[in-house]
């Protein structure tokens, strides 16, 4: 490969690799791709709710066996377990709680190989999707911000949105019902969609094609064997990354495509739902950016869920419960549970830190970045990314 000149070398990386890994990742998603486009008008027509909810459901059902096959009954088990304890518990003040335990020991069944390893691994995603959306929709009953037991089909489209159901992100069920509502199809609304769409194809193409081949061809490396590791961890670590987004930008495509992620002020309608931010987990100002700027999504339902719900037993304790259902989710990893502990460790740390020297300095040195209405005197700080 170090013998070809530069043309000859991207000549052929676009030809066997850019090329078909771009063509391979679209005809892999077309169909779920029309499927929310044809949801999303099929509501347009002003059908009675109860339509809508079960046109989602029979939508939602064919992506999951369109992608999984028969491994999609541990889904469809999982959300019908959920709505059985959901309406068990309806006159409860702790659904949530509930809730949160039937998935914690589902999950953990599913862990220990109770069920085939490669079919639960497979349905890995998919699960945790319905198990946020579950746990969400518990708590918000509690809390008053669902104002009443939803029936059965509205459950099930919410579970089964076919804007959500294999990518993801999460959403809410007060934002479910929102898009089946269906807001009028816009250029905005198609603009975000397509740049989503071609967002994601790029970061495939990064992940699958460029990253593998980019450090060694521009920066060879010869008799460092240090130097030669760290860049190949390096290039590893930009794979996955990428990889990443390449998930979070596609599930921005298919939820805005399916009539999710907008915000209304007034008549102005802004599509501008956001999953990951890959410059602010490539360039961070704080690992706290990195954490909450990797799934936008789910690190709001963990606050919002998990760390709000813990944090009467102390900050740092709220932390590592949210850091622990982060790697549940994930799945029972040894690797990646100490990754997430060690994570939730170093923002602690870092979290105290930056807030003692801003207030030792007076300065904008905090995780996140201050609003403009601060009260430091050290402003210029936040613009030098620190």
């Amino acid at each position: 490969m170090a013998a070809l000149s530069r043309q000859e070398f991207f000549r052929q990386l676009s030809r066997g690799c850019v090329l078909p890994t771009a063509e391979q990742g679209f005809e892999q998603v077309w169909q779920l791709l029309l499927i929310c486009l044809g949801c999303r008008v099929f509501w347009r027509l002003g059908l009675p709710q109860w339509v809508k909810h079960l046109s989602t459901v029979t939508g939602g059902f064919y992506c999951l066996y369109h992608f999984f096959q028969l491994q999609m009954v541990w889904v469809v088990l999982l959300s019908l377990m959920c709505y059985v304890v959901l309406f068990l518990c309806r006159h409860s003040r702790y659904k949530g709680v509930f809730l949160s335990v039937t998935i914690l020991i589902y999950l953990l069944m599913g862990e220990m190989h109770m069920v085939d390893t490669v079919s639960w691994h497979k349905m890995r995603g998919a699960q945790m999707i319905v198990a946020m959306k579950a746990i969400s929709l518990g708590f918000d009953l509690d809390q008053g911000s669902v104002g009443a037991m939803p029936s059965p089909a509205e459950f099930m489209g919410y579970i089964y949105f076919v804007g959500t159901v294999i990518f993801g992100p999460w959403i809410s069920f007060n934002t479910y019902l929102l898009a089946v509502e269906s807001k009028k199809m816009s250029f905005a609304w198609f603009t975000k969609v397509s740049l989503s769409m071609v967002k994601s194809l790029v970061c495939l193409v990064v992940s699958t094609c460029v990253a593998p081949y980019l450090f060694p061809y521009f920066i060879p490396v010869y008799g460092d064997k240090l130097l030669k590791r760290w860049l190949r961890a390096y290039e590893s670590a930009v794979s996955f990354h990428f990889s990443n987004y390449f998930v979070g930008f596609l599930s921005e495509t298919t939820a805005t495509l399916a009539g999710s992620g907008y915000t209304e002020e007034k008549d102005n309608v802004r599509w501008d739902l956001v999953v990951s931010r890959p410059w602010n987990v490539e360039l961070p100002r704080s690992m706290v950016e990195v954490v909450t700027s990797w799934n936008v999504p789910m690190s709001r339902w963990l606050n919002w869920y998990v760390f709000k719900s813990a944090l009467s037993l102390g900050t740092f304790p709220a932390i590592l419960v949210t850091y622990a259902a982060s790697a549940l989710l994930h799945g029972l990893s040894l690797h990646l549970g100490a990754v997430l502990f060690s994570l939730g460790f170093i923002t602690y740390v870092e979290h105290v830190l930056r807030k003692k020297l801003a207030a030792i300095f007076s300065a904008c040195v905090l995780s996140r970045r201050c609003p403009a209405t601060c009260t430091h005197r050290n402003k210029t700080v936040s613009a030098s990314g620190l």
